[in-house]
C-alpha cells in the first residue's frame, strides 16, 4: 500500500458542550428535531455510554482504535448540532472552546489528527473572526458547519461574512447534517424519518442546494464546500436537476443563474464517502464527478469504520483511485502538508 487512509469526517464533542446539550434539552423551547436527538442518541443511558466515550476521547483510545482498523489520520470536527442550538453568546464561547481543545490534540498529534474548525451562524461577524483565528493562529484545515441554525440557511444575506472569511483564507466548509428545520420536520417525526436513514440527507441536500440556486458561488467563485455521506443524493440527481433547472428558469419559477447548477457542483464541492460501503453508489459518483471530487471518510463512531476500510480496500476501483479518494484528495482540500 503507497498511500495512507485519511478520513475527513470524524466526530468528537467537548463535555462543556454535551452538558450545555441536556440544559437545552431539559428546557421547554426545543426544536423538534433536536428533540428527538435527545430521546435517542443523545440520551443519557447504558448503551449509548460507548457512543459518548468515543467522542468525548480525542488522545490515546482514538488513536488505538485508528490502530487497529489501520486508519492513519483522522480529520476531526465538532459532531452534530454542535453550537448550532445555543444563544450567540453561548455559542460562540463554546465554539472557540471547542476548537482550542481540537487544535491542542493536533499538536500533540500532528502526524494522526487535522481539524475542522467549529463556528456559531448565530453571529455571523464573531464566526468570521473565529474563522480568521482558526485559519492563522489555531493552523485548522478548514470548518464544521451542522448544516441549518435555528431553521435558517447558509444562503441568507446575513451570513455572507462567513463565507468572505472562508473564501479570503481558503478554508472549505464541511457541510454536515443535521435533522430537519422545525419549519417542516413534522412529517419526519415518525418511524425515524428525522435521523440519518433520509432525514440527515434531505436536510443537508436542501442546504446545498439552496447555496447552488441562490447564486451564492456567482458571489464566492472559489468557495469550496464538503458533503458527506456520498453528496447527499445530488450526484444522483444533477441531470434532472439541470434539467428542471431549464424549464424553471423559463417559467420565471426561479431566477437564472450564470452557470448550470451541475457546473457549481462540480466546481464548488467536493464528496466524502462516510457511511456510504455500496459499489454501485460510489460508481455513479465516480462516472458523475470524477474521482478527484470524492474523499474517504468512516464517520467514526456513528458507522463502522472497520467496514468502511473494508469497502474502500477491496472497491473495484483502480489503485491510482484507491490512492486519490484515501489520501491525495484530502490532502489537497484540506491542505493537509505534515502527515
Amino acid at each position: 500500500m503507497n498511500f495512507r487512509r485519511i478520513a475527513v469526517e470524524e466526530a468528537f464533542v467537548t463535555p462543556e458542550i454535551m452538558a450545555e446539550w441536556r440544559k437545552v434539552l431539559a428546557g421547554s423551547d426545543v426544536e423538534p428535531g433536536f428533540a428527538k436527538m435527545g430521546e435517542s442518541i443523545l440520551a443519557q443511558t447504558p448503551a449509548n455510554k460507548p457512543l459518548d466515550d468515543r467522542l468525548l476521547d480525542i488522545g490515546a483510545a482514538r488513536l488505538a482504535h485508528m490502530d487497529a482498523i489501520g486508519i492513519d489520520m483522522q480529520v476531526l470536527s465538532l459532531t452534530s448540532p454542535g453550537v448550532q442550538v445555543f444563544d450567540a453568546v453561548l455559542a460562540t464561547r463554546l465554539a472557540a472552546e471547542s476548537n482550542d481543545a481540537l487544535a491542542a490534540a493536533v499538536r500533540a498529534h500532528p502526524t494522526r489528527f487535522a481539524g475542522l474548525a467549529a463556528i456559531a451562524p448565530q453571529d455571523p461577524g464573531a464566526a468570521a473572526k473565529e474563522i480568521e483565528r482558526a485559519a492563522n493562529t489555531l493552523k485548522l484545515n478548514g470548518l464544521i458547519v451542522n448544516s441549518h441554525t435555528k431553521g435558517e440557511y447558509l444562503d441568507a444575506p446575513k451570513f455572507r461574512p462567513i463565507f468572505e472569511a472562508a473564501e479570503a483564507l481558503d478554508m472549505p466548509i464541511y457541510l454536515h447534517p443535521r435533522e430537519p428545520a422545525a419549519s417542516w420536520v413534522a412529517p419526519y417525526l415518525d418511524y425515524a424519518l428525522w435521523f440519518a436513514g433520509w432525514g440527515f440527507a434531505a436536510e443537508t441536500g436542501l442546504h446545498a442546494m439552496r447555496l447552488i440556486m441562490s447564486g451564492t458561488f456567482d458571489r464566492f467563485p472559489r468557495l469550496r464546500i464538503v458533503l458527506g455521506h456520498m453528496g447527499e443524493g445530488i450526484p444522483f440527481w444533477l441531470q434532472r436537476i439541470d434539467n428542471r433547472y431549464r424549464l424553471e428558469t423559463k417559467i420565471g419559477a426561479c431566477e437564472k443563474l450564470e452557470r448550470l447548477p451541475s457546473e457549481y457542483f462540480l466546481d464548488n464541492f467536493v464528496i466524502t464517502t462516510s457511511g456510504v460501503t455500496s459499489m454501485p453508489a460510489l460508481r455513479l459518483s465516480l462516472d458523475e464527478l470524477g474521482v478527484d471530487r470524492i474523499l474517504f471518510a468512516a464517520d467514526f463512531p456513528y458507522e463502522d469504520d472497520a467496514e468502511a476500510v473494508r469497502f474502500m480496500d477491496g472497491a473495484s476501483i483502480t489503485e491510482e483511485e484507491r490512492r486519490k479518494i484515501y489520501e491525495t484528495n484530502a490532502r489537497r482540500v484540506f491542505k493537509l502538508d505534515v502527515i
